[in-house]
């Protein structure tokens, strides 16, 4: 079965994946208007058009880079070179082993050097300037994230070894997954913190979203919330408390046009301030 599932995606087709990230935006969007988390009073289509916009940037970089990642996957595999190749594990092992080393190099360890390198955090900033965060906000990356994303994530290829039916699989599971923790809806608190111990859950990564320190720096995980609790950068906060954006730069109808986010990498860098409530760990 497992070998059915790599097969499938090692060769899945344009349109699969196209039903993969529209089909899962549709689904969440409607269940956003079922179990809201806030109840915001906007347009979401119009909300929706920088996202998308970035959306289609996003797949038009990987599109035109998947040469790329197809090599690198093909060497790696022919070679034998990777964590995985160390030993003669199962399909099975090699498959999560994969998973889960792309989730780490390729998400996690990215956006933790994101938010850590201040020219990084500007271009990501993007991302964190959208004040009503719902699913589409989940491929709202401004064209300079996506290659570095990109880049990180071919790392993860090599420092993995795995083959691009793996890459696939993830890829596609990323995609549900930033779909899910970014959609506007509200959990029972007590499923939310379950779903957290192993995945990243919608509360762990709204919390992510606070516009103020020590919050943002936080939750880091793409898929997984283990990376989070490993490293220390794990975090929990009231949902109820949240607020959107980043407080240096507030102007939410600034945030919301095009051509300033296309901007945004390049402005001065302001030094985010420090919350003064105490966070729970």
């Amino acid at each position: 079965m497992v070998e059915t599932i790599i097969n499938y995606f090692d060769t899945i087709p344009s349109l699969h994946r196209a039903i993969i990230l529209v089909g899962g935006i549709t689904f969440f969007w409607m269940l956003e208007g079922s179990i809201p988390l806030f109840r915001f009073s906007y347009n979401k289509i119009k909300h929706a058009i920088p996202n998308f916009f970035f959306t289609f940037t996003t797949i038009l970089i990987n599109f035109g880079l998947a040469f790329l990642l197809l090599k690198s996957s093909d060497w790696v595999s022919n070679n034998n070179f990777g964590l995985i190749h160390l030993y003669s594990f199962p399909l099975w092992i090699k498959v999560i082993l994969g998973v889960l080393l792309l989730d780490f190099v390729g998400a996690y360890l990215a956006h933790y050097v994101e938010h850590n390198v201040k020219p990084l955090w500007m271009i990501h900033l993007v991302h964190h300037s959208d004040h009503k965060v719902d699913t589409t906000t989940a491929n709202r990356h401004h064209p300079l994230e996506s290659l570095i994303r990109f880049t990180f994530t071919v790392l993860g290829v090599f420092v993995a070894g795995v083959p691009i039916g793996v890459v696939m699989l993830y890829q596609s599971l990323s995609i549900i997954s930033t779909q899910f923790t970014h959609a506007n809806i509200k959990l029972s608190k007590k499923l939310d913190r379950i779903i957290s111990y192993i995945f990243v859950s919608p509360d762990m990564h709204k919390i992510h979203h606070h516009y103020r320190l020590p919050y943002t720096d936080k939750n880091y995980g793409n898929i997984f919330s283990i990376w989070d609790r490993i490293f220390g950068t794990f975090i929990y906060y009231e949902r109820e408390k949240i607020k959107y954006g980043v407080d240096v730069f507030p102007n939410e109808e600034k945030n919301s046009r095009i051509k300033d986010l296309l901007f945004q990498p390049f402005q001065k860098y302001q030094k985010p301030t420090l919350s003064e409530e105490k966070s729970k760990n």
